[in-house]
């Protein structure tokens, strides 16, 4: 990942409405969420998570699909893991003890049977 990629990966969940939704699409799975009904579980008029939306989507975190007349987001599990990837790539730096609870975080927070998201 590239550093202009990853900033504005973060500086898009540097917002309190767009991290929620982020988390709550992870959370989601691959089926994703209608955006009646994120708007529903986080309390979030359709007028204020759609700009959300769509900063998440331009910066490559979610992506939509429309199915009959609902627009369905999911996480882009692929980019979450190299923007991820890109915060830690240069950890520990020799001292492995600094990220073995972060890699073991990992491991537990893995999704579905045998660790596949």
């Amino acid at each position: 990942m590239e550093l202009k990629n990853a900033v504005a990966a973060l500086s898009a969940l540097g917002h309190s409405g767009r991290l929620s939704t982020f988390r709550l699409l992870v959370q989601a799975g691959r089926e994703g969420l209608a955006a009646g009904e994120i708007a529903r579980q986080l309390d979030m008029p359709p007028n204020t998570l759609s700009p959300n939306l769509n900063i998440l989507s331009n910066v490559g975190l979610i992506e939509s699909r429309r199915e009959g007349r609902s627009i369905i987001y999911t996480a882009r599990y692929e980019n979450m893991t190299e923007l991820l990837e890109f915060l830690m790539q240069d950890c520990c730096n020799g001292a492995p003890e600094i990220c073995a609870p972060l890699a073991d975080l990992t491991l537990r927070s893995r999704c579905g049977p045998e660790g596949q998201a």
